[in-house]
């Protein structure tokens, strides 16, 4: 009985129409504007490690020996004469430490305008 009268009202209603669209414009504009704040906030830590060792000895007027090292003697060449002598040594461990703490703000600010006409 439903299908019955569903189907006579669907046959009876009257036919839908549209009516024309005429727009009450001519011409318009679109302003958006947009600001922004970002903020980083960067901590940077270096620490660089020697795990052997570095030794080095140089001069002048000074007898070096051919496998030089912290326990070898040093002797002078010709007594009297200028003499030079140098001899680092450097270790296992920490040689150099950096820490760098900065912080970056980028602004930025966008306008953008739209313009349609008819």
């Amino acid at each position: 009985m439903k299908w019955i009268a569903l189907t006579l009202l669907i046959l009876t209603a009257p036919q839908a129409e549209a009516a024309p669209v005429t727009p009450s414009f001519t011409t318009g504009t679109v302003t958006a504007y947009t600001e922004s704040t970002t903020t980083v906030n960067e901590t940077i830590k270096q620490v660089d490690y020697q795990v052997g060792f570095q030794y080095s000895v140089s001069g002048t007027n000074i007898n070096i020996p051919t496998d030089p090292g912290v326990d070898c003697t040093y002797s002078i060449q010709t007594q009297g004469a200028p003499v030079q002598f140098t001899e680092s040594y450097f270790g296992p461990g920490l040689t150099r430490e950096t820490f760098i703490e900065r912080t970056t703000v980028v602004e930025s600010v966008t306008e953008t305008m739209s313009v349609f006409s008819q």
